[in-house]
């Protein structure tokens, strides 16, 4: 028996039956799973298997279809050019279009006064409605709240035509104090970035008098009793961290245009088509049903496309023009007007007794949302959401943050969404503990986290009744134990050089699978006569392989080869709805609908295969691209089902199946990071040897795309490790422009990374499955901390790791 198998009185092997039966009734350990959800290995046919990713060829020929790539669609084309602010806090109070009007091949000009400006206020976030972000943005703006700010916007028969018109175009501001650190913005005396008349729908906690555009806290027991025990020791640490690029190969782009039925369609780089859609039908001011977005290719998103950026500047100027527009942000846009991580200030403190059991944990994030606050919520949440239910024994729990607006570039959704600095806080913070205590950090971890059985009552702290969640699968012992060994952890030798030291730091970390209560995928599949299949997903691949794993998850439930099926995905006209790509959802929730789908295709396939085979259907299954007879081994091709059912002399049938899926479950993908350094304790450089990283994420669908996935989320948070980020100079100007000027590091730069899956089933996803693909994200920074702590001594807790830190610290 296994430690995350039940056991036969309904407990687990790692955990006592003593759990309270009313939370037993109201989250039961035990899940009513499908029997097709669960096959031993031997018996999966295409998902674990690893097929080849979908778009592969095409994209290595070249044949794969960016937004930019359908520009020779439009011989009328027209491109679209940016005047943004030059100055971080003011109120544009002229601006002079007339040069730009005159200029040969210039087809139209926009400003906040234009009639073809909306006016409606809204929120880029791309999440669900009503979305849980601040309407606070206007498409052009009046008043300016950093340098960037989008003012007017040209459009022109080329590139250079639009450049150079935005160029004539003159600014004319009455300028106002600013605050670019989010403390003293913080303060009463600071310049107010808005009133509450700015804001149309505030959120819980606002206070603009003060910037804070929310305050979130939750608790479970009784924290600050914990601290006041005789037998505990209080523990207080303070983190900060990088405002960090999404730095994709694609930049954001979008296509508009008006179709012949006076629909509004976009072509556009989005991880969130539906809720494009919803807001742009908000914004322009017509039905959901004459809006269209459809998502091509897409050459990276981490999130940054889980926002609403370009688009309605494009479809604005195409309205105004009259002719099909296309917006292709500069790099420089990229890093100074889109979207970053939220850089945080994070406390951390804890009551822990001699023994080391922790009686209390708690976290305050100071969240720097920018200029708007976009995400700004929901993002800070999960610095405590995330990290901390991984330590689901402790008995008392805090967590508060603030949320504060500065004039600097909007922060947004970022892989990782909070998780990553709660995580470099929380994880660095115990490290602590155990060497101040002298435990060790493993045992000091282990015996605080997650069992399979326990109810994570910390992740629903703020989110009211029933948010709770309990933990059926999780695969913590073994990531531990592998990484462990992956990394040599008992086996660390000492350079001969003296001043040279070697230290192994380690770190854990917990996600979430989709948002709770908050997602929905569909999913419709047709067969064709020859007995392939035509998959239709609302689901959205933004490089990430998803298409590749709907098809093998049909295919495995079909009996079908992966070839025959063709998938069509994120065409809010032709395909289902779908929350979008976000929160590792993708393949839990849009891929359990593909499930559900072909389920109900299969439960057509067989009705018509026993009519072929003239045997019950419960005697039938599919397989090898058959429906076969378990009781006579008499078989029919899919071929022959599918011309039966639509050319058949009595009946007739197109087979077709549907799927939606939601669900309140989010179960958590685990990992277990190791990194080993040297130290040079003379100058404070230091080599990263190694990094190791364990997930358990379930069943992979598809082995080789989730150990890209990890090691991909690995690198990003390498780099939020070693790299300064989007750096400001006074003026809160964006010291960044391009590649060269933002100093992540290389593949050539960048140690060994070992990826190593740990499976696990869990029973509320596909065949077993949950995410991957944020998790491992989180946990470089606190596990190198850790390393460099644990070879020179000295402790790093500002982001990000450098020598000449690590030098200052070996000074004090």
């Amino acid at each position: 028996m296994s430690e995350n198998d039940p056991k036969p009185d309904g407990g687990t092997a790692s955990q006592s039956s003593s759990v309270e039966r009313e939370a037993l009734d109201d989250h039961p350990l035990e899940w009513d799973e499908p029997e097709n959800n669960r096959k031993a290995d031997d018996e999966r046919q295409s998902v674990s298997r690893p097929a080849e990713k979908d778009d592969d060829r095409k994209l290595v020929t070249g044949e794969a279809k960016y937004t930019a790539d359908y520009e020779e669609q439009f011989p009328d084309l027209a491109h679209a050019a940016v005047v943004r602010s030059e100055i971080p806090h003011g109120r544009v109070t002229a601006i002079d279009t007339d040069a730009a009007e005159s200029m040969d091949g210039v087809h139209a000009v926009l400003t906040p006064w234009s009639d073809g400006c909306p006016d409606a206020k809204y929120t880029s976030a791309g999440q669900s409605y009503p979305e849980p972000s601040p309407w606070d943005m206007n498409v052009l703006n009046e008043h300016v709240r950093y340098v960037g700010d989008p003012i007017a916007a040209v459009a022109a028969e080329d590139d250079e035509t639009a450049t150079a018109a935005v160029e004539t175009i003159g600014v004319e501001y009455e300028e106002y104090e600013y605050v670019l650190d989010p403390e003293e913005a913080f303060s009463e005396d600071a310049p107010q970035l808005f009133a509450d008349e700015d804001v149309e729908n505030e959120i819980v906690g606002h206070d603009y008098d003060r910037n804070r555009m929310s305050n979130i806290e939750g608790e479970l027991g009784d924290v600050a009793a914990a601290y006041d025990r005789e037998d505990t020791h209080v523990h207080e640490t303070e983190w900060s961290t990088i405002r960090q690029s999404h730095a994709q190969v694609e930049k954001h782009t979008s296509l508009a245009y008006t179709d012949e039925d006076d629909r509004h369609v976009l072509i556009t780089s989005t991880q969130v088509p539906n809720h494009t859609r919803r807001q742009l039908a908000h914004l322009f001011d017509v039905p959901v049903r004459d809006v269209r977005v459809t998502k091509p290719r897409v050459g990276g998103g981490f999130g940054g496309k889980q926002a609403m950026v370009v688009e309605p500047i494009a479809l604005a100027l195409s309205l105004a023009a009259d002719r099909p527009v296309i917006y292709e942000a500069s790099r420089a846009e990229e890093f100074q007007a889109m979207r970053s991580r939220h850089p945080m200030r994070v406390r951390a403190r804890s009551a822990v007794t001699d023994d080391g059991d922790i009686e209390a944990l708690e976290l305050y994030a100071l969240s720097n949302t920018g200029a708007y606050g976009s995400h700004g919520m929901t993002v800070a949440g999960n610095v405590g959401s995330k990290p901390m239910p991984l330590y689901s024994k402790v008995p008392n729990v805090r967590f508060e943050a603030d949320i504060v607006h500065t004039n600097t570039p909007q922060t947004g959704a970022m892989r990782g969404y909070g998780a990553p600095q709660g995580t470099i806080a929380l994880e660095g913070h115990l490290d602590e503990v155990a060497r101040d205590l002298d435990l060790d950090p493993i045992e000091f971890r282990r015996d605080h986290y997650m069992e399979v059985g326990d109810l994570d009552e910390i992740a629903g702290m703020m989110g009211g009744e029933g948010a709770e969640r309990r933990i059926r699968s999780c695969g913590l012992d073994d990531c531990i134990e592998r990484g462990k060994e992956a990394i040599g952890y008992d086996e660390i030798e000492q350079p001969e050089a003296e001043h040279r030291h070697r230290g192994i730091g380690m770190a854990l970390s917990a996600q979430g699978t989709g948002v709770a209560g908050d997602e929905l995928g569909g999913a419709q599949i047709m067969m064709n006569e020859d007995g392939s299949f035509h998959l239709q997903v609302g689901g959205v691949d933004i490089g990430t392989g998803a298409d590749t794993a709907f098809i093998q998850i049909a295919a495995e439930v079909l009996g079908c080869d992966e070839r025959d099926i063709v998938i069509k995905t994120s065409d809010t006209d032709n395909t289902p709805f779908d929350y979008g790509a976000y929160a590792s959802s993708t393949t839990y929730i849009s891929g359990m609908a593909v499930k559900k789908a072909a389920e109900d295709a299969k439960e057509r396939i067989l009705d018509w295969g026993s009519r072929l085979l003239d045997e019950p259907v419960e005697d039938l299954d599919t397989a090898d691209g058959e429906v076969y007879s378990e009781a006579t081994g008499e078989s029919v091709s899919l071929e022959d089902v599918g011309y039966e059912s639509v050319y058949g002399d009595e009946d007739r049938e197109h087979i077709l199946g549907k799927g939606s899926h939601s669900t309140d479950e989010s179960p958590p993908p685990f990992a277990a990071q190791f990194a080993d350094v040297t130290v040079d304790a003379e100058t404070g450089e230091f080599e990263v040897n190694k990094l190791v990283v364990a997930v358990d994420c379930g069943v992979a669908i598809n082995p080789g795309m989730a150990e890209g996935q990890v090691e991909g989320a690995n690198h990003m948070s390498y780099e939020l490790a070693v790299n300064e980020g989007i750096t400001f100079d006074d003026e809160g100007r964006a010291e960044v422009a391009d590649f060269d000027e933002y100093d992540f590091p290389t593949a050539a730069e960048s140690p060994p990374i070992e990826s190593i899956l740990v499976e696990t089933h869990e029973p509320t996803g596909p065949f077993g499955a949950k995410s991957v693909a944020e998790v491992p994200t989180n946990t470089v920074p606190p596990a190198l901390s850790n390393a460099v702590r644990e070879a020179v001594g000295v402790r790093i807790d500002e982001m990000p790791i450098t020598a000449a830190k690590i030098r200052s610290r070996l000074d004090e």
